[in-house]
């Protein structure tokens, strides 16, 4: 790749990652809705600019036949999502109104001859449609030459530093977005109002920045100046007048204590959110007996301005002991008991190592399953995105163990473990970078069903709380309105739907809480047998853990059993899936298990009487098969030199050590192989690396290789 095309790339990154909500002067109308983008050959950028007087709650982009989505970035408040025809849909509880508009990031497979877009309000009606072409992202100015911001490149802060203040009439209490151009690039810099500092952020390579910060509740409304303020003393002030908390609650409100989030039954590994009310600016204590009348634990917790208060997340280990346990809730005022029963009954309990990683360390579950049975183990990321998945065969200890490396680039946020053997299905979350909160999730107790069957839906969230259930229907349109749900004290919950006058066809069922959200497809009046069975697979060798891609052909819209048989004629997973309206057969949630014994494996697909196979070869991996190769990188402006770290042959996670000619690690890595056995990594050599022959060793759980290379 050439210095050019990188410094694109890294445009486009930074791009994606700095979305943000615009608003627009008031006096800007026009009776239109737009949508621009630029572009850097598959990563484009998207902006809806609503000049209407409408208001905006969905948009939804869609690609030609020969073009797919690879991944998509919103704006905080929105979600996007995916479906069965390969649109991506992004709703927002929060409309944008007329003079605002709201950014997106794309990726394709290759680069698309346009996007087309429709919007639509918040019943779905439509408001506009169209398709836009994307421009190219403007290239980025080669250190060497003379810049606009060429006053600031020495030095932090000028004549020409700027920033804003979003809203610009904030309010006591209140979160702010703070947005600068023209700063020293990448640079620390700290945040005032008057004397009190409220954080501390950092520029891009442009110097350019973007954060958010809180007006403390204790600030006096009257006019401020908030100041961006470098190390060495020297700032750039804004003065504003900060108005009243609007939320304040008068004096007067007496809030009940209340709490919400602890079942009567719970398990061991079981995951607890428990909140609740209390008065405002009071604290909140919790005192767990257990069954002996010991307390085991106590928490504490503090009220916000409204009154609501909550715990950390708790987990509760897999050694606690089973029986009853009490909990006293105290807001030093009044006092409530609650009271619940750790129970065994639960076959499948697989619980996190810590409730929150950090970006960079090795995700670790650990747990019991019954013994001597597979399991299947799938980690699906904080936009419900299926990232690694695994069959393992449990021991005759039942004992279950799954790792994820993550690095400093794995997206932040709440990570859920669904593992699966045979009948039994458990959830459990982990968070990265953050906390964990619990997801709204829905399953149905089949994927076809008879036209005039009832669906049965088991849905799973926070405690207590309301979810909204909506139904999509083949032509992609609301059959009916949305349904509320409230779910019981232990975050579960059923519902049932009549599909009674549902035509036949693929629909799709939406969860939903705020901007949390899940769907699920099921199918109605599909049929078995209809046309001949073609499948293959997009290669025919394979090595334990590599992920299959089955695809093929029969009669459109039919009901297939696609199973994975290993050479001992043994059946090691099994999934319903179906044929879309075209007949075209599409199932990429395979895997070869990464204990899998080599030969001969069997893809069947069935329907009916009418069945196919395919053959795949599983190939162990050869003592000698892992290699590493280095090669020169591309100069990263603000960081330095590089170098590509690529390594053929290996499985599962890899650890990587940098090592002097003196024997000293200067660095040690760890990256977890592609399905195909790769990892092609840069390094940023540290900008105080002497010169010298360095060499790099590689090695997974069976294998190992090394090289040297060069630093001038």
């Amino acid at each position: 790749m050439n210095r050019s095309s990188t410094r694109g790339i890294f445009l486009a990154t930074a791009l994606l990652f700095s979305i943000a909500l615009i608003t627009l002067p008031s006096n800007v109308y026009a009776e239109e809705i737009t949508v621009t983008s630029i572009a850097l050959e598959e990563t484009s950028v998207l902006e809806l600019t609503n000049n209407s007087d409408k208001e905006v709650n969905t948009l939804r982009i869609w690609l030609g036949s020969d073009f797919n989505f690879k991944s998509f970035k919103t704006e905080e408040g929105w979600v996007g999502e995916k479906n069965a025809q390969g649109v991506i849909v992004f709703t927002s509880s929060e409309p944008i109104k007329s003079g605002e508009s709201v950014k997106f990031g794309i990726k394709t497979d290759k680069i698309s001859s346009g996007i087309n877009w429709k919007v639509l309000d918040n019943k779905n009606v439509q408001i506009d449609t169209g398709k836009t072409i994307s421009g190219e992202i403007p290239k980025v100015v080669k250190n060497s030459e003379p810049s606009q911001n060429s006053e600031t490149s020495g030095e932090s802060i000028s004549s020409k530093s700027e920033f804003r203040i979003i809203p610009e009439k904030p309010n006591v209490d209140s979160t702010i977005r703070v947005t600068g151009d023209n700063f020293g690039s990448s640079q620390e810099f700290d945040f005032y109002i008057d004397s009190k500092k409220l954080g501390t952020f950092e520029t891009d390579e442009n110097g350019h920045f973007m954060t958010t910060m809180k007006i403390p509740s204790d600030q006096k409304a009257d006019r401020v100046d908030f100041k961006v303020i470098d190390k060495k003393g020297q700032e750039k002030k804004l003065s504003l007048r900060i108005g009243e908390n609007i939320n304040r609650i008068p004096d007067e409100v007496n809030t009940p204590l209340t709490v919400k989030g602890i079942p009567n039954t719970i398990h061991r590994g079981d995951f607890l959110e428990i909140f609740g009310t209390a008065q405002p600016g009071s604290g909140i204590t919790i005192e767990i007996h257990g069954p002996d009348d010991n307390v085991i634990r106590t928490r504490s917790a503090e009220t916000d301005s409204k009154g609501n208060w909550k715990l950390e997340p708790l987990l509760v280990p897999l050694d606690r002991p089973f029986g009853k346990y009490t909990g006293i809730i105290s807001d030093g005022r009044d006092t409530l008991t609650g009271k619940w029963e750790i129970e065994s009954d639960k076959i499948i309990i697989i619980t996190p190592s810590n409730l929150k990683f950090e970006q960079g360390e090795t995700m670790k579950f650990n747990g019991t399953a019954s013994p001597n049975k597979s399991i299947e183990i799938v980690l699906e990321d904080p936009l419900g995105k299926e990232i690694i998945s695994d069959i393992i065969q449990v021991d005759e200890l039942g004992f279950v163990k799954f790792e994820f490396p993550t690095t400093q680039n794995t997206p932040e946020g709440t990570y859920t473990l669904i593992a699966t053997q045979e009948k039994e299905k458990e959830f459990t979350y982990a968070g990265l970078g953050q906390l964990p909160t619990i997801p709204v999730n829905l399953e149905f107790d089949k994927l076809s069903y008879k036209i005039g069957e009832t669906a049965v839906i088991t849905l799973s969230g926070k405690a207590s709380e309301i979810v909204s259930l909506l139904i999509i229907d083949p032509s992609d349109k609301p059959k009916g309105d949305s349904t509320s749900i409230t779910l019981q004290p232990d975050g579960r919950g059923t519902h049932s739907i009549d599909l009674d006058g549902y035509a036949s066809g693929v629909y799709t069922a939406v969860i939903s809480k705020g901007s949390a959200q899940s769907t699920e497809v099921f199918t109605v009046g599909l049929q078995t047998g209809s046309g001949e069975i073609k499948i293959n697979t997009t290669k025919l060798d394979y090595h334990p853990g590599d992920s299959i891609l089955i695809l093929g052909e029969t009669g459109s819209n039919v009901l297939l059993t696609i199973s994975l048989i290993d050479p001992e004629k043994n059946e090691i997973k099994s999934k319903e899936t179906f044929s879309d309206k075209n007949g075209k057969i599409s199932e990429g949630t395979f895997r070869v298990p990464t204990n899998a014994s080599p030969g001969e494996w069997i893809i069947n697909a069935k329907s009916g009487s009418n069945f196919d196979n395919a053959i795949i070869n599983v190939i162990k991996q050869k003592d000698s098969g892992m290699t590493v190769e280095v090669g020169e990188g591309q100069e990263i402006p603000g960081y330095g030199k590089t170098i590509n770290i690529h390594v053929f042959g290996a499985s599962q996670t890899v650890e990587i050590e940098i090592v002097a000619e003196d024997g000293e690690i200067i660095e040690e890595l760890s990256f977890p192989a592609s399905g195909d056995g790769e990892i092609n990594q840069p390094w940023i050599v540290p900008k105080d690396t002497e010169p010298g022959t360095y060499t790099i060793k590689v090695s997974d759980a069976t294998h190992s290789a090394e090289t040297t290379f060069e630093i001038q």
